[in-house]
């Protein structure tokens, strides 16, 4: 008979940035999904891979000197790179995709080939406001703050000749699904889904670009390339060999169980992915989970705020499992995670440490004293070996609810309830003393059975989690292949009753919590110190003293930029014309253009100096000048417009 099947997948991870803890959070998880339905007897295709088109890369690509494919080798496959890094967290997936692959390109260009035969796809002309960052369009109304409302950066007005899928038609049967199944969890994000984006009104979505090249080519309309989502998004069912020849099992893991993905992204596999599934006429995945953040500061963790936390260093000075331990075990997988060095020292040293590997570590070194390291077949049971022992068999069951229903934390929490039950057990127990007289011996090898038969368990449960130390406890506890199945969780009396234990070493030694913590702020502080920039340089401060009145003769207001254009035969120059509050425009020319595109700053609030005297540039009368901060960082200049919040009414003086 086949076995049941479960299909799982990460967001394949867009490799622009340097990879910190955060980006592992999710695809641990995963993993631990993965492995726990293996261990349960499933077959199991567990996807991950790499998102590797649109403007931003080819930005990145273009400043590194390299090409685009250049550029995402060595972040892909590079030393440190996404594979790198999943070997170290250990992460089993079964498959890997880059949207790159040439089979999956092959497969994009048929699907959005048979939506726009299907209608489901038209050419028209986009202008809207777009975030580069989330490659993103979005509408005024959807703006926050008049910044995108994913990631909180600037946008910029955008107007170009596109594909649009018409999202609008099937507003109405996503609404359905969000509101009337399980398919998005957990089931808070369904509101914010409804209410922020359906409701509303749905505008057909965006699909193609032509103002940048890579992408996948529209094939009937090479000028257009395939809109990032479209393309990352079929990478679900591609992989599986969806329209095309490479893999060919989506008949058999097709439709997803389950797609693990962040918050940010809910909207995107919540909406856009139904609407294009039910488009194709395919099946719907079973469910979407969007989980929380880690954050630091906060924030959420980012290279350009300079708060992100090195896997790498972490994993090295705790080990992997530890790692993978922490980011399950501390925070609920729905919510958002505030990662602090203090925080993940303190979990190691509490529940590793002191719990679990105190408990390990005592019991084998008792056997090994008592019994010379094998168990006597001779053993007293009595009443008072009950609790723990119902309290061990009932975990499989508990455990079991809590990993169906992505419960991670409270599934740690159920398997450490029982180490600690365990090491009461030791207390009550006192095996110390029962080994001082010869007739407690058959009394002294039960408490010890009890104790690693509850090890056991607690080790098989362990094993997604934290695979390589749960067969380490195995091997200490003598447990063969029998004692380390799914089924031998749920039968108490697995371990075998002569059992022979092994010495080793601590699996978890205590952590110098003051030391360690020290050590990581100062590693932590210095690469928050190169992601922001490490040398950067300011000019002095003048000596010399200005009257206070002559300051206050600067009239410095707040004016609205309403249109920005370069000036002809100028590499330097932009023409700003702008609302001062006085009723008539004024012209201001400055020289920034190294540094802006016209179109960045068109609706932004600026400050200017007005009475200035006008002067010619170029043979146009520039009448006040804007006010920027310089600075030059790693001996290269930099310069900002000072921007100030835009309902800073035009004219506002600034005082």
């Amino acid at each position: 008979m086949d076995r049941k099947k479960f299909y799982i997948t990460t967001p394949i991870y867009y490799p622009s940035d340097k990879l910190h803890i955060g980006h592992t959070y999710c695809t641990v998880a995963t993993d631990a999904m993965a492995r726990y339905k293996r261990l349960t007897g499933y077959d199991v295709m567990f996807l991950t891979g790499t998102d590797e088109h649109g403007q931003k890369i080819e930005n990145k690509a273009k400043e590194a000197g390299v090409t685009p494919k250049e550029f995402l080798d060595r972040i892909v496959e590079g030393e440190k790179g996404v594979l790198d890094l999943w070997k170290l967290m250990n992460i089993s997936n079964d498959r890997f995709i880059r949207t790159t692959d040439d089979y999956h390109c092959e497969a994009i260009q048929k699907i959005f080939r048979k939506m726009y035969e299907k209608g489901d796809i038209y050419k028209g002309s986009y202008k809207g406001k777009y975030c580069t960052p989330c490659e993103s369009f979005w509408t005024e109304s959807q703006l926050v703050n008049g910044k995108c409302p994913d990631c909180g950066r600037e946008v910029h007005d955008a107007e170009e000749e596109a594909y649009f899928f018409r999202l609008s038609k099937y507003a109405d049967r996503v609404q359905y699904l969000l509101e009337n199944t399980d398919y998005l969890q957990p089931k808070s994000r369904v509101n914010e889904m409804v209410n922020n984006f359906i409701k509303p009104g749905l505008d057909d979505l965006c699909v193609s670009r032509t103002s940048f090249k890579w992408g996948i080519p529209v094939d009937f309309d090479p000028g257009h390339v395939v809109y990032v989502w479209v393309d990352a998004l079929f990478n679900y069912t591609t992989a599986l060999g969806f329209m095309n020849d490479k893999y060919h099992d989506y008949e058999k893991y097709w439709p997803a169980d389950v797609h693990f993905v962040g918050k940010e992204i809910v909207r995107f596999h919540s909406i856009i992915w139904p609407a294009m599934l039910m488009s194709m006429e395919m099946p719907l995945p079973k469910h979407v989970f969007g989980h929380g953040w880690l954050v630091m500061d906060g924030g959420k963790m980012s290279k350009s705020k300079g708060n992100v936390v090195d896997p790498y260093v972490l994993a090295e000075k705790f080990g992997v499992d530890a790692l993978r331990f922490f980011l399950l075990r501390t925070f609920p997988f729905g919510s958002d995670g505030n990662f602090s060095n203090e925080l993940l020292i303190n979990t190691i040293n509490k529940d590793l440490a002191n719990d679990l590997g105190n408990i390990v570590s005592r019991t084998v070194s008792m056997v090994d004293k008592y019994f010379s390291g094998t168990l006597p077949e001779e053993k007293s049971v009595t009443e008072a070996d009950s609790d723990l022992i119902n309290t061990a068999s009932a975990l499989r069951d508990k455990y079991e609810d809590d990993m169906e229903h992505f419960r991670f934390q409270k599934a740690l929490e159920d398997i450490f309830a029982v180490i600690d039950r365990a090491n009461k057990y030791i207390d009550e127990n006192i095996p110390w003393v029962l080994a001082k007289d010869e007739a407690n011996k058959a009394r002294l090898a039960a408490v010890m059975y009890n104790i690693l038969e509850t090890i056991r368990i607690c080790a098989v449960l362990l094993t997604p989690f934290m695979p390589d130390t749960a067969n380490t406890i195995f091997d200490r506890i003598g447990a063969d292949e029998s004692g380390r199945t799914w089924e031998s969780a749920g039968k108490w009396g697995t371990l075998n009753t002569a059992v022979t234990v092994k010495m080793g070493e601590a699996l978890f030694p205590r952590i110098d919590a003051e030391k360690a913590i020290e050590e990581l702020n100062a590693i932590q502080a210095e690469q928050r110190k190169k992601a922001m920039g490490n040398i950067v340089e300011t000019e002095p401060l003048s000596e010399e003293n200005v009257d206070f009145n002559t300051f206050c003769k600067s009239d410095m207001r707040a004016v609205k930029i309403k249109a920005c254009e370069a000036v002809k035969k100028s590499d330097k120059l932009l023409k700003f014309t702008l609302d001062d509050g006085s009723g008539t425009d004024r012209v201001i020319l400055s020289g920034i253009h190294k540094y802006y595109e016209p179109e960045q700053l068109i609706g932004k609030t600026a400050v200017a100096i007005l009475n200035l005297p006008p002067r010619k540039m170029m043979g146009i009368p520039s009448c006040g000048m804007l006010i920027s901060a310089v600075h030059k960082e790693n001996g290269e200049e930099k310069l900002h417009l000072l921007l100030v919040d835009d309902s800073i009414p035009a004219g506002a003086k600034l005082c």
